[in-house]
């Protein structure tokens, strides 16, 4: 049995590596791994390979940054070739990036199976991307891993068949709980004792000039109680460059590693983002989290989690920051399954029901 994974841009190489890792065990499972190029910049991609030890990509589409339309029909004229000469029995897609939704595209036309790691989730706001990207990949999916109770909630919902939902938990934090102990000992030099640490690239805050100068100066009057470490992923350094905006008082920083980056997050007072991802993780290390949106797609983190939502309002993020200072900030749980074995639940059902169908 063939099954052939496709990632593209960062969080997939968090996601897919438990899983790469789990089917190897698997010896009656061959796989193989296309890489899109969505993120084609070596912190962004590159890195993660060797950090995560997943193996090198089969093939790398290299198709790179562009419009939605022209970066999801690019992938899908590159993707359907390969999956023509492998015949694999499953593709396995990953989040909700163009790549997730081109891959799922192609294989289900060709009539592979598509298995969706990270199903279910929906912030149920049909001006993000990604909301498209993972409603349309579910609809097209034969297999659902979901991570939490909320995305089977959602999927039965929509009338997806029970037998086609599986919760196998968060295989993020599958990938953090093994990098934990590095990142427990990265050493961090030149960086505060206390600081909030910020991420920042949605296009609804990064694209918009005014925007974005109201959150960057929001983070600014944070930075005169905390020091603001920011790590400034390359979309929104450039649109801070063509706005002029001032970021002074700010410590700005490339994109970091995966370790790196996660020595920072546990290190952390607060992490403000507007990240999915984040939101998860600090709700696994405890860390409390202010996401500058007005929704989220994960919302156990809300309701079990350390996270708040704040939205883009500098005065609903001066509040939550000023409890967190107080030392009341929001106490979270970790939410079930989130235990580091959720790349080993997807493999023990891929290989039973795989092998069934045959």
């Amino acid at each position: 049995m063939h099954i052939l994974h496709v990632v593209g841009a960062r969080p997939n190489f968090m996601k897919a590596a438990p899983v790469l890792h789990a089917l190897e065990k698997r010896k009656t499972l061959e796989q193989s791994l296309v890489h899109t190029g969505q993120h084609y910049d070596a912190n962004m991609s590159d890195v993660f390979f060797s950090e995560l030890e997943i193996p090198a990509p089969d093939v790398n589409l290299n198709v790179g940054s562009g419009s939605h339309a022209r970066q999801t029909a690019e992938i899908m004229t590159l993707f359907e070739p390969i999956v023509l000469e492998r015949k694999p029995d499953i593709v396995l897609v990953y989040g909700d990036v163009n790549s997730t939704l081109a891959a799922a595209l192609v294989a289900a036309k060709l009539g592979v199976r598509v298995g969706h790691v990270e199903a279910g989730l929906r912030s149920f706001d049909w001006s993000m991307p990604e909301e498209i990207n993972r409603v349309v990949t579910d609809r097209l999916s034969d297999f659902l891993f979901t991570p939490s109770e909320d995305g089977d909630t959602n999927l039965k919902r929509e009338g997806v068949p029970i037998e086609k939902i599986h919760r196998v938990g968060n295989v993020m934090i599958d990938s953090l709980v093994r990098l934990l102990p590095a990142a427990t000992r990265y050493p961090m030099n030149g960086l505060p004792d206390r600081y909030a640490l910020v991420t920042l690239h949605r296009p609804s805050n990064v694209d918009n000039c005014k925007t974005l100068a109201k959150i960057l100066g929001s983070l600014g009057e944070v930075s005169k109680e905390l020091a603001v470490v920011f790590p400034v992923h390359p979309r929104t350094r450039q649109r801070i460059l063509e706005a002029g905006l001032k970021v002074d008082a700010l410590y700005l920083l490339d994109p970091l590693p995966y370790i790196e980056f996660l020595a920072l997050q546990r290190r952390a007072v607060v992490v403000i983002t507007d990240s999915g991802g984040i939101q998860e993780e600090t709700t696994y290390l405890g860390v409390p989290c202010l996401t500058l949106r007005n929704n989220t797609e994960r919302p156990v983190t809300v309701s079990l989690g350390t996270n708040v939502l704040v939205g883009p309002e500098s005065e609903d993020l001066e509040c939550e920051l000023s409890r967190i200072m107080a030392g009341s900030a929001k106490k979270g749980t970790i939410p079930p399954l989130w235990d580091g074995h959720a790349g080993e639940r997807i493999a023990d059902i891929l290989e039973s029901r795989l092998q069934y169908a045959v």
